[in-house]
């Protein structure tokens, strides 16, 4: 690093200092020329140094800088030794043989930085051009077309003064593609584009000079030497060996570039203005030409970048149809895809369920069930036909579509995949014999793919039912003779999918003034046919079939963004924390923890505010359960132990498992009122709530009495019947209003 700062410091004051050297003296042509040479050098020094992967483009490159410095030999020694420069002479034949040298090292030069070629090459192509055609019109109205019709110059005269334009518009082209290459803004990138421009610069000031064969301009000669510089220090700089370009480096369009691009396009009009402005004869041909030119590269511009943008959205799309983990098709794409086979004839539905997949993430943890996952997800697609459909549902569960198939096909594609599964997989060292359950059904008398769904689901239900290693054919006596929670499990699922749940909040008041300072969430289900559906009956199905995931993830995003929705319409009298209720499959699935932090951050609810509820048995055989605990109090949310001694070894969970509230269980408060012993556990339990410096609630309090006794004995909250019930919008001020 510290080399090429003390060659540009150095090569800077050089040039700083020529111009006060005498003009076409021995000391200013040994200087000048001088520095081409050693800049020649230290590009040969810095391709050693940094060795870049393309070597060759540098040395080429190096090439064309010597070929310049010989030029510049021939140019001094010729007005040395004949007194004037011969214009042309054989120092413009070898700036015109540098001049593709240049280009090419350039144009290789970070060609393994990025792909070799694709979208964003050829978009850079294309602004090069644009960008080519603009400068090229200038030159040609206001410099080269007036060259060529100067009559009064020899032919060979004119036609050397035009290649030199000519050269520098197909510089700026080069420079153009090289800083439009994905990857290509490196600091050696940007100093090869700054000698471009420092010798471009010198080119244009060299033509607008009236009299070429009288030309020592030492200003402009100081210009050609700092661009020396810039291409030398462009090797010596350490980014001559770049990493490979990222995807996202690739796909990026600047706000310069499209600026750049803009301004070119503007030139055909500002020709025409300056033209009008100096009463010049309009060249309308070169005017015509150029602006078509633009015209149809901005249009391959636009459809390129239209192109580019259905690229991406196909590409989303896409994502978003698939599994992140497995790269399966998820849900949403298999209910699309079953759609699809139903209106074009007969299709079998195939879904599976990972029996006791749960132990192995238990046993040797998520790692190792997320390679599992993956594992069975090729199993199944190398064991299918090429236009079956595998996805994945969602936790362990599998769905297979085998379009325009008969009974006969379903039936074969469910012994495929048993045999599939019959083989040990190895995972991390583990060999993991996988058992499923299978269900299978088709649109037999029904066109309706969620039908088709619901029969799967039964079939497995009913497979489930038979052990290990089962599968099951729908059939319509399978609605009857299903188990009621199979039956249950897929109304629930039914139920999700068409808002048959809604949510309800219980006070959480404290003692003794009964002012609402919490909420408990609190979900139930009005069914379309069974009417209300107690907790008690739909939460033990969600709990074995898997979909307690699902909905308590959405029973977590619906209580957060009411409590939120209550701040803003309560002010402060709204519930100062909310409780969730999670269960024991949620805390042992995969990505929970994530999906916490997603509402904390998707809701905007302080996670002091949310109180997560688990229960003793959820964390009692600890592994990844009371993890996933720890790891949701580091997030700063508030965890509670529910019915709070009723468990395994309550007191000792306390030591293992971050707690902050102690709900003590409704039935150490029923007979709180009565003489004798039955105030004693209540009494003991505040007393450890307090040693803890932890907020003990009391369950159940359904009278005034048992209140009072409360706050004797030391609670101060507790929620009940008494306090208020489970309501969709808790009227938080005449609560208020009602205990006083």
């Amino acid at each position: 690093m510290r080399a090429w700062w003390t060659w540009v410091a150095v090569g800077v004051l050089v040039c700083l200092g020529y111009p006060l050297l005498p003009e076409e003296s021995v000391a200013s042509t040994v200087v000048y020329n001088g520095l081409g040479g050693i800049s020649f050098l230290v590009i040969l020094v810095g391709v050693r140094r940094n060795r870049p992967p393309d070597a060759g483009a540098w040395l080429l490159f190096a090439a064309g800088v010597i070929t310049f410095v010989a030029a510049d030999i021939v140019y001094e020694v010729s007005g040395l030794v004949l007194g004037t420069h011969p214009y042309p002479y054989w120092d413009d034949a070898l700036y015109f043989l540098a001049y593709p040298m240049l280009w090419l090292g350039m144009l290789r030069t970070g060609r393994f930085r990025g792909r070799a070629r694709g979208p964003m090459d050829l978009a850079g192509a294309i602004d090069a051009a644009v960008i080519a055609v603009a400068v090229g019109l200038v030159y040609w109205v206001f410099l080269i077309q007036p060259t060529l019709g100067d009559f009064g110059t020899p032919m060979a005269q004119r036609l050397v003064t035009v290649a030199y334009p000519t050269f520098d518009v197909l510089m700026c082209t080069v420079v153009t593609i090289l800083l439009t290459r994905a990857g290509g803004r490196t600091p050696s990138v940007l100093l090869l584009a700054l000698g471009c421009a420092l010798t471009l610069t010198g080119d244009v000031v060299w033509n607008l000079t009236e009299t070429f064969a009288s030309y020592s301009g030492s200003l402009i000669n100081a210009v050609f030497l700092l661009g020396y510089v810039s291409w030398a220090a462009a090797a010596l700089h350490p980014s001559a060996h770049p990493p490979p370009a990222t995807a996202r480096a690739l796909d990026r369009i600047g706000r310069g570039r499209l600026g750049l691009l803009a301004g070119c396009t503007l030139l055909v009009p500002a020709v025409l203005f300056i033209q009008g402005m100096r009463n010049d004869e309009i060249n309308w041909l070169a005017v015509g030409v150029g602006a078509v030119a633009l015209f149809l590269l901005v249009l391959a511009r636009l459809a390129g970048f239209v192109g580019q943008v259905q690229e991406q959205a196909d590409r989303l799309e896409s994502l978003a149809m698939r599994d992140d983990l497995t790269g399966l098709a998820n849900r949403r794409r298999f209910e699309q895809a079953v759609t699809e086979a139903v209106a074009h004839g007969s299709a079998q539905v195939c879904l599976l369920d990972l029996n006791d997949f749960k132990v192995v993430n238990d046993l040797h943890g998520h790692h190792i069930g997320d390679r599992l996952l993956v594992a069975v997800a090729h199993r199944l697609t190398d064991a299918l036909r090429e236009h079956d459909v595998v996805a994945r549902m969602g936790g362990d569960e599998f769905a297979v579509l085998a379009p325009a198939a008969t009974a006969e096909d379903g039936d074969a594609v469910v012994r495929r995949l048993t045999d599939a599964l019959r083989e040990p997989l190895v995972v991390g060292g583990h060999h993991l014999l996988v058992a499923a359950t299978i269900g299978i059904a088709d649109a037999t008398g029904h066109d309706d793919p969620v039908e088709v769904l619901r029969r799967a689901d039964v079939a497995m239900y009913a497979a489930k039912e038979g052990g290990s290693r089962q599968h099951r054919r729908y059939s319509p006596d399978l609605d009857e003779r299903a188990g009621e929670a199979a039956r249950l499990g897929v109304e629930m699922r039914m139920g999700l999918d068409t808002g048959q749940f809604r949510m309800v909040y219980q006070p959480i008041v404290g003692l003794p003034e009964g002012r609402t300072l919490y909420v408990e969430s609190l979900v139930r289900w009005q069914h379309p046919a069974r009417g209300f559906v107690s907790p008690a009956d739909f939460i033990p199905v969600a709990e074995q079939n898997g979909l307690i995931v699902e909905l308590g993830e959405w029973i977590l995003r619906t209580a957060c963004a009411k409590f939120m929705a209550w701040l803003d319409e309560h002010d402060e009298y709204a519930p100062s924390r909310i409780s969730v209720n999670v269960s024991a499959r949620q805390l042992n699935e995969p990505g929970f923890v994530a999906v916490v932090a997603d509402v904390l951050e998707k809701t905007g609810i302080p996670a002091g505010s949310l109180i997560v509820e688990v229960t003793e048995t959820a964390v009692f055989g600890g592994g990844t359960a009371v993890q996933a605990v720890k790891d949701i109090h580091t997030l700063g949310v508030r965890i509670a132990l529910d019915d709070f001694g009723t468990g395994h070894s309550s007191l000792g969970l306390l030591q293992t498992v971050p707690v902050d509230v102690l709900k003590v269980d409704k039935s150490f408060v029923d007979n709180l009122t009565m003489a004798g012993r039955h105030a004693v556990i209540a009494t003991a339990l505040i007393q450890v709530s307090n040693g803890l410096g932890l907020t003990a609630v009391a369950e159940g309090v359904e009278t005034a009495e048992q209140a009072a006794e409360l706050h004797r004995l030391g609670y101060q909250f507790a929620q009940g019947y008494h306090f208020g019930k489970p309501v969709a919008e808790p009227d938080f001020r005449a609560a208020a209003v009602a205990v006083q």
